[in-house]
């Protein structure tokens, strides 16, 4: 990592800390979290005299004295938290953060409960975050609000800091615009995002769908990268995130993950590993693998002896029932598919059910032959980029679902399409019999992408561009250029005014008499074309009937139907602009 230039001090805004609170014989412990943003920011934080706000985990079972223990423990690390009644984080988090906001930017509208959504305790919830921010702030410092859960801290920032630098990474894919405008909340979480200075996504495409979001729902216009809020600018960037690529070399070559190896390569008995290591989410795509797998062994019964399925689970989210429902789904899957294609010898897939240690992980990636990153939709997916890492010896075949947004980067992959159970079959025997050579030409690509975009750049390139000073360039607010033209016209002798009609002297309205001009502007109009050498020109869509009902007695000339038909001033008859012979009606 490159010597980071410490100038001004960081504000890190996230859902969770960089730290886990476990009560020990009655004493609290602290320890570090694991997990890419604690890993990339953790430098920033610490060095730069940062401080990290968010919720310390569920401490109702703390005594009074054992809390203010903990928040002074906390406050020593430089971390502010955030506490959160039971209740709140049921409502802003389970309910609202993933059980709305979760399905819907992963593509599942399937998943959204049909009952009433707890959209007041989420924004409750961001009010309380950014006042905890707000508290804190110091002029000069930066703040980096993170993820789904906090979308309107920004907004609501900006309200209490109009001066604030403030940046926001989503780290889970942004949707579609036609899916993001099934939210109820769509304008208000836009309204929100909008208050930051730097938005940053993994990718390109999902940078775009917010963009779209922005025109189609709110009118905001990009150009190059940027839109604009009355006269402040923010920026739209694309940082895809890394890893701490040299933490995973340096434990894919320690002695301990070679013996957990050496293990590993017993029990599988000279069968070629498959490996799988997700969170027990919906939207990781276990069932469809699992049905792929029991594809390749229906099709060739050959492979019951050859090849085995080491599936990962970590759990996720137990409390819920949805959730719950998952597991008894996939537990199911999995004794039916041993069940059916296990051999004497042989259970082709290994489960568990369980958090992994990261050296026992790492052994995992060094001895999977064929690794399989197959979400339905994901944000980044860094188990990917773990398992490149990890290969120290330029082998092994990645599979990797062209919905990941990793899917960007690795194009050396085997690329897939997640949904489609047949092509995953596929994709999987491709990679088994997938020779040496061409093995170790596209991990040994993948490898130096994956190095030279690490965590620390990934950290290091959104915080440059957040402190960026943008420029002296501003764009006039609505008024002030209105303002700018009034005394443009006020100074001029001679002035040609083209004005439009509908959205213009009068707003869009759905039925054609709700558009009647009133006195008020009819006297406007007359006032304005008896002005001395000044020409008044009114363009619109509308018929010539209506715009003679409407205008006719004005001294002003009329185009309509698009600019097809002149009145001239003064003028008794319509002619066509236009000769009508040549358009081929």
């Amino acid at each position: 990592m490159k010597e980071i230039d410490f100038d001004r001090r960081l504000l890190i805004v996230s859902n969770r800390l960089p730290i886990t609170t476990e009560i020990i014989d009655g004493r609290i412990a602290l320890s570090a979290a694991s997990g890419g943003l604690a890993t990339g920011l953790g430098a920033w934080h610490q060095r730069s005299a940062g401080v990290w706000i968010g919720w310390p985990g569920t401490v109702g079972r703390l005594s009074t004295a054992q809390r203010n223990a903990l928040d002074v423990q906390l406050a020593e690390r430089g971390i502010v938290p955030v506490h959160l009644t039971r209740t709140e984080i049921r409502q802003y988090y389970d309910e609202f953060s993933n059980g709305v906001l979760w399905p819907v930017f992963h593509y599942l509208l399937d998943r959204i409960p049909l009952e009433g959504t707890t959209w007041d305790a989420y924004k409750r919830v961001n009010e309380r975050f950014a006042e905890r921010v707000a508290e804190q702030y110091r002029p000069g410092d930066l703040i980096w609000v993170h993820d789904y859960q906090l979308l309107l801290v920004p907004g609501i920032l900006r309200r209490q800091l109009p001066d604030a630098r403030i940046g926001f990474f989503l780290h889970i894919p942004f949707p579609a615009g036609e899916i993001f405008r099934t939210l109820p909340w769509r304008r208000a979480i836009l309204e929100g995002l909008l208050g930051a200075d730097l938005i940053g996504f993994h990718t390109y495409s999902y940078l775009e769908h917010f963009v779209r979001a922005l025109s189609d729902l709110s009118g905001v216009e990009a150009e190059d990268r940027r839109v604009w809020v009355d006269d402040r600018q923010v920026r739209l960037g694309v940082f895809p995130m890394g890893i701490d690529t040299e933490t995973f070399r340096q434990l894919a070559s320690s002695p301990s993950v070679e013996t957990r190896l050496q293990a590993i390569r017993h029990e599988a008995r000279g069968r070629t590993t498959l490996l799988g290591v997700d969170r027990l989410d919906y939207t990781k795509g276990i069932p469809r693998r699992l049905l792929a797998m029991e594809m390749l062994l229906e099709n060739d019964p050959s492979l019951r002896d050859r090849i085995w399925l080491i599936q990962v689970a970590v759990p996720s989210r137990e409390t819920v029932p949805s959730y719950q429902e998952f597991r008894r789904e996939i537990d199911g899957m999995i004794g039916r598919i041993n069940g059916t294609y296990a051999t004497p010898t042989s259970m082709p897939i290994h489960y568990l059910h369980q958090s992994v240690a990261q050296e026992q992980l790492v052994a995992l990636y060094r001895r999977a032959d064929v690794m399989l990153v197959t979400p339905l939709r994901d944000g980044m997916n860094l188990v990917a980029k773990e398992y490149i890492a990890s290969r120290v010896d330029d082998d092994g075949v990645l599979v990797l679902s062209e919905f990941a947004g990793a899917a960007e980067e690795l194009h050396e992959a085997i690329s897939v399409n997640a949904y489609d159970v047949r092509d995953l079959a596929t994709k999987m025997g491709e990679a088994l019999g997938m020779g040496s050579e061409e093995r170790k030409l596209r991990m040994r690509a993948m490898r130096r992408r994956v190095t030279a975009h690490d965590v620390h750049r990934w950290a290091t390139d959104f915080i440059r561009s957040l402190e960026r000073d943008p420029g002296p360039e501003a764009r006039a607010t609505p008024a002030a250029a209105l303002a700018d033209v009034l005394r443009q016209v006020r100074t001029t002798e001679t002035a040609a005014i083209l004005l439009d009609y509908d959205g213009t002297l009068v707003p869009i309205v759905r039925l054609p008499e709700q558009a009647t001009p009133d006195h008020e502007l009819l006297r406007l109009l007359t006032s304005l074309a008896q002005r001395p050498h000044t020409i008044v020109q009114l363009v619109s869509n509308r018929s010539r009937d209506t715009l003679n009902d409407w205008f006719g007695p004005l001294p002003i000339t009329l185009w309509a139907e698009h600019g097809i038909w002149l009145r001239p001033v003064g003028g008794a008859t319509w002619q066509p602009a236009v000769d009508l012979g040549d358009l081929g009606w």
